[in-house]
């Protein structure tokens, strides 16, 4: 019954993170800096609200990476893994449901792709692989501040405010590279949608934002192994 509590946490965790900042994301389109800076702060204060919210009994992953980090760094079983997985992605559906249900639209739901800064420099094919290598980066980043910033109970009054202040972090930065995914299911989610509107886009390139996280998250995780002498058992 416990497992079903932390399942059920991280499907209406990760539907709450896309309806709020794939949400504002398409309330503002994120153009220019404002737009930029309030889908930066939607992200950050959605997961900063969800792991005091549902940390207690989930640990607040809502995020596939995050997950991935938890089953390396063993403070998950590969079980619990895969279901928390397939409860973020669903939550992530559900989510996107939602804003096209608010907008109206299933044309561009928050979705990820390389943006047309990376295409007019590296063109249509290199612009790919420098989506890649910053989404690779930027996971890094922000699983490994999850993974040290969870790894001692005297951080857990402040882990949710430096999570949420990570998160918003790299969106600042990557919001103009890729739309900033570091989360696999926040990208599949309003990616499947679009597609009932004719939008491939999203779809088209979704395996930079499967690939991307999973890499980051696997370098983070053992990073933090290794700077930590040995992961929890």
């Amino acid at each position: 019954m416990q497992n079903i509590k932390k399942y059920v946490c991280e499907f209406f965790g990760t539907m709450g993170l896309v309806i709020f900042g794939c949400g504002v994301a398409v309330a503002t389109g994120c153009y220019g800096n404002d737009g930029i800076v309030a889908t930066s702060l939607a992200f950050g204060f959605a997961i900063l609200i969800m792991v005091y919210a549902i940390g207690g009994i989930s640990g607040c992953h809502i995020n596939p990476a995050v997950s991935l980090a938890m089953l390396i760094t063993k403070r998950i079983s590969p079980l619990d893994c895969a279901y928390y997985v397939a409860s973020q992605i669903l939550g992530a559906v559900a989510g996107a449901s939602v804003i096209a249900l608010f907008f109206g639209s299933f044309s561009w739901l928050g979705s990820n792709t390389a943006q047309a800064v990376l295409v007019h420099q590296y063109g249509n094919v290199g612009s790919l692989f420098i989506a890649l290598a910053s989404e690779i980066f930027l996971t890094f980043v922000f699983v490994f501040v999850v993974l040290a910033v969870t790894s001692k109970n005297e951080f857990n009054k402040i882990s949710g405010i430096v999570i949420g202040l990570a998160l918003a972090l790299v969106h600042l930065l990557g919001i103009r590279l890729t739309g900033t995914s570091v989360n696999p299911a926040r990208s599949i989610g309003p990616a499947i949608l679009e597609m009932f509107s004719g939008n491939l886009d999203a779809i088209s390139q979704i395996w930079i934002f499967i690939v991307g996280p999973i890499i980051g998250a696997v370098i983070a995780a053992f990073a933090f192994c290794m700077l930590n002498d040995k992961c929890e058992h």
